[in-house]
């Protein structure tokens, strides 16, 4: 009755099954732990710091990865030019950063938000920064690129404001190196309100990490459809065998 599962035929659909089925598992596999890997670092990128956490040296937490974004970090020098970031958003309302590049005493420059301020980007309305020598914390963060959210990436902005925070946008104002960083102050001073730290790119559950979840899905229904189409066959070869022998179909005649 089974001696068809040796013909060329069944060998094929065998061999198939054989081989579709461990990659779709595999495939699905691979696609779940992406996701998994997109919730770990989603947590530990979200984790809140402790509120006793000392602010460590700037050059200690770079480069900024998933560990050492948004921690304290402390730097000193004085500072420099002051430029405008508008149309950023905070607590729903639109409005702008106050950005100073601070130049420290290791000879690079960071820039520095020292708060946000409501409506439209104006120089008259944002503080000056402080003069003389100043010692500055604040929480770390990686340079933005065109595809960070909430940046202004079409150019076109007025002398004095700038659209993305980073050493490539700043590279050609300011003439002294930088380092690929800045830093959000969370004790802001003339009224100014603090800018709060932001997970790194590449580490929320956006839709990327659902479409990884959504393949995941996809594989393992692979794997159901395929044993299900092998079992579909094995029934109907079976079946025509059984009526070939009772004399309801000619014998030699295989499923349609």
């Amino acid at each position: 009755m089974h001696r068809f599962l040796l013909t060329p035929r069944w060998w094929g659909i065998n061999v198939f099954v054989a081989l579709a089925v461990p990659f779709c598992l595999f495939m699905g596999s691979w696609q779940l732990g992406r996701f998994e890997d997109r919730v770990d670092t989603h947590r530990e990128a979200t984790a809140e710091r402790p509120a006793d956490q000392a602010a460590a040296p700037l050059d200690s937490l770079l480069p900024v990865d998933k560990k050492t974004s948004g921690r304290l970090a402390s730097t000193a020098g004085e500072y420099a030019e002051q430029l405008l970031v508008p149309e950023r958003r905070l607590d729903g309302k639109s409005g702008f950063y106050v950005l100073t590049l601070l130049k420290t005493d290791s000879g690079k420059a960071v820039p520095v938000v020292r708060g946000w301020l409501p409506g439209t980007a104006d120089a008259a309305k944002a503080p000056a920064a402080p003069t003389g020598r100043v010692e500055v914390s604040g929480a770390l963060q990686a340079s933005e690129n065109s595809g960070t959210k909430g940046v202004h990436s079409q150019g076109g902005l007025p002398a004095g404001q700038l659209g993305v925070i980073g050493a490539a946008s700043l590279v050609n104002i300011v003439p002294y190196d930088l380092y690929d960083a800045w830093l959000t102050v969370q004790t802001p001073a003339d009224g100014m309100i603090p800018v709060p730290a932001q997970a790194p790119n590449n580490t929320g559950l956006d839709l990327k990490a659902f479409q990884n979840l959504g393949y995941t899905g996809e594989w393992f229904v692979f794997v159901a459809f395929v044993l299900f189409m092998w079992f579909r066959l094995y029934r109907r070869e079976v079946e025509t065998l059984r009526d070939a022998e009772a004399g309801l179909v000619p014998a030699g005649v295989g499923p349609v």
